[in-house]
This record gives structure tokens, sequence and C-alpha cells, in this order.
């Protein structure tokens, strides 16, 4: 495609993207859609662009009032992902000169809100928890996350799936928390391979590995995700249950279930039982109560935890609808507890940076259900025999688990435990 005619689609790209009426990907996606003449690496310039846009909005909106030409256009120059020289050529001579002078700009000569690019109630919330790390925790989410693999370790290990991939050209490193990760350096097109089409590995960010290393699904167990969306973390806990017991995944978007189909069928796991319920209080979970060993509730929440895969999130929550999700929470939290049978772990997820979705619901729950007793984040975590399970937690005792981009590499997650007594 000629420079101008990239540039130019970007921008509209861009446009579209900046209303915030729909999630960037599902908008992105609806783009290529309709656009089936673009390339690989057109499609990768296109939404790299649309994402770098999203993440730094409030500085490209800063530097873009001193420019000319339609706002799309402007963003679409500072926010441009494709190569420096291919981009020269699209450009007036006036629009070279301001890129110039816009990326002369140092950023210690920034105003702080042009340097994090968050929304001033998730700033002021997020300095409250990590204080002077803020800064780095905000450079880290307007970053593109790496891509992180989950081995299923029902059909191969990982040092095996590890030497496949290199031998397709495709280098990785073991991620350091997980024993089932690897994380990739860059992003190829894993659709292709034969590991993936056998299930053999599956696109799953470390965070949301260790989430299932704190169910600690056992051989034979009955085990429930409450909320599994897609299954990724079934298809982990029905691996890590080496196929054996029963692994029901509920959830209320049946759509969602459909997407769990094919990865099922790829993983060779027969020990799970998709069902779309209407509501948490669904009869087949009342069949279920009292009955199953270990329950999983990675439940809806802000996805914040995922600013850097997707970076309208920030833009499209406010602390307002954070709130009131947080009824809905602890009302799911309540009613996948009553499914455990004495003995039984409870874990509640979220991939949220507030406290309004992870801690306070967790305290809310121990104050509403006197039978289940907290279980440290740290003794959760001891199966993986890491070094230093302490650095993943937060909390007295290290009683929950935190995992943030900035010192863990992963998303942002949240986990809380409990054993029904």
């Amino acid at each position: 495609m000629h420079p101008k005619a990239l540039l130019d689609a970007c921008a509209e790209l861009v446009a579209l993207v900046l209303r915030l009426e729909h999630p960037a990907d599902a908008v992105v996606s609806r783009y290529f859609r309709d656009h089936r003449q673009l390339g690989p690496r057109e499609r990768a310039t296109l939404a790299e662009t649309a994402y770098t846009v999203l993440r730094k909005k409030l500085l490209f909106e800063h530097l873009a009032r001193s420019g000319s030409g339609p706002r799309e256009r402007r963003m679409s120059i500072l926010g441009f992902a494709g190569p420096r020289d291919f981009l020269q050529s699209a450009l007036a001579e006036t629009e070279r000169r301001w890129r110039d002078t816009c990326d002369a700009v140092q950023p210690q000569d920034l105003m702080e809100r042009h340097r994090h690019n968050l929304p001033e109630w998730l700033a002021t919330a997020l300095k409250a928890q990590v204080g002077s790390e803020f800064m780095a925790l905000a450079d880290s989410l307007n970053r593109p996350a790496p891509l992180d693999l989950r081995v299923n370790t029902f059909q191969g290990r990982r040092d095996e799936l590890r030497e496949e991939l290199r031998r397709h050209g495709i280098a990785s490193e073991p991620t350091p928390y997980s024993p089932w990760g690897l994380r990739l350096a860059d992003k190829p097109p894993l659709t292709r391979l034969d590991a993936f089409a056998r299930g053999a590995i599956e696109v799953q960010d470390e965070g949301s590995q260790l989430l299932c290393a704190m169910v600690d699904a056992k051989r034979g167990e009955m085990v429930v995700d409450f909320c599994a969306g897609a299954g990724g973390k079934t298809l982990a806990l029905g691996a890590a249950m080496r196929n054996t017991g029963r692994l029901y995944a509920f959830d209320v978007a049946a759509h969602r279930l459909d997407a769990l189909k094919p990865r099922l069928a790829r993983s060779g796991l027969s020990n799970v039982h998709p069902a779309a319920i209407a509501h948490e209080r669904d009869e087949r979970v009342k069949r279920l109560a009292g009955k199953i060993d270990r329950v999983i509730v990675d439940a809806p929440c802000s996805g914040l935890g995922t600013l850097r895969r997707n970076p309208d999130l920030k833009w499209r929550q406010s602390l307002e609808s954070i709130q009131e999700m947080q009824a809905k929470q602890l009302s799911i939290l309540r009613s996948a507890a009553r499914l455990l049978k004495p003995g039984g772990r409870l874990v509640y997820a979220t991939c949220s940076l507030v406290r309004e979705e992870n801690e306070q619901v967790a305290e809310q729950f121990e104050q509403a259900e006197a039978g289940f007793l907290p279980l440290k984040a740290v003794e959760a975590l001891a199966p993986l025999k890491l070094a230093d399970p302490g650095a993943l937690c937060a909390g007295p005792e290290a009683r929950w688990l935190r995992l943030w981009p900035h010192r863990h590499e992963t998303d942002g997650f949240f986990a809380a435990a409990w054993v029904r007594s």
C-alpha cells in the first residue's frame, strides 16, 4: 500500500476507535473484515497505530493542538507504528516539521498527566497502592504486552515444546513463575503451527496461569470454573487434573462458551463439561451444591489489569461503573461458594488493578460468609516451589496474590482463596 494511503487508513481507524463506543479489538476486527484487501503487515501497522494512540491519548491530544489538519490524522502521525522513513514520504513538509518538533519534547518537560496517560481517578487509585512505583507502573501499562503461551502438559513437556518452536524459528523463554509457560520474543502466526493445531500450546498470560496454580486442582476431583468465558483457565485446570475427574465450565454467555469448543477439541481433554447458565443461582448450580472440591470465580470486572492489551478500557471505565460492579462480583462469589463441600477450596480472581474489585470484595465476602477460612496465597502457591512466592503476594501475611505488570511482567491480577470449614 502507498504510504499516503496507509496513513489515511490509519486515520480512519483511529477515528473509529476514539469514539469509544465499542471495545477497540472489536472495532479493529470489524475494520479488517470491511477491508479484506489489507495484507498482514498493513494490518499490523494499522492495529498497533490505533492501540498506540489509545495508550498515549492524553499526550497525543496535547501535542496535536500545535498541528494542523484533521485531529485523527495528527494522532495517527504521532502514533504511527510503521517504519519512520515510510511515514516520511506520506507527510507534507509542514507535517514533517511539526512531527520533528513533537519528537523533540522531553518527558521531563511534560505535565504528569501527559506522562502517565491515565484518567485522573485511576491515577489516584494506583498511586495510593504502589506509591513511588506509580510512574514505573504507568510506563508498563503504556507498552504492548509480551506473548505468553501455556504448554498443555497433558500432551507434552515445556522443554519439548520450546524446542519444537525453536525448530520453526520461534524464540521463547520459560516464564519465571509458571512451570507451564513460555514467553515469546515476537508475535508469530501461531495458528499455522502443528503444535497449535493439536492443542499442545494455548495463548495465556502467565498471570492467568498462576490463578490456576492457586486452585491446585487434583486428579479425580470435581472442579468448577464458575465464569469460564472462552475457557483458557478451564483447559489449564483440565490438564492439571490429567483429564480425570469432572470439570464444569459455567458461564452466563453461551457465545463465550462456544469459543471454548474448538479449543477443547484440540486439547485432547474429555473431562470438561461446558454449560451455559441463566444466572449464578441457576438450577444446574443448585444441584451441585456441597459436592465440589475446587471452585474458581474469575469474576466479571473492569479488566484494567489488561491495559497493555486493551488500552481503550481506561477511557471506557469509570470509578462509578466499578463501584456498581462490586455488588455483582460479591453476589457471584457467594453463590459459587455454595458449591463447595467441607474442605473444598474457593478462589476469587479478577484481572483488575483497583481495590474496589479486589480486596474490598474479598473482605466483604469474609464478613458475609463465616464458614470459609482464609488460605494465604503464599501457601496456595507452595506446590510451585518458587524461590520467593511472597514476591507475588500482598496483604497481611501474604494473604492475596497480587500481580503487577511493572513488577512481574504479567497482566494485573488479584486472587484470594478460602477453604470451607
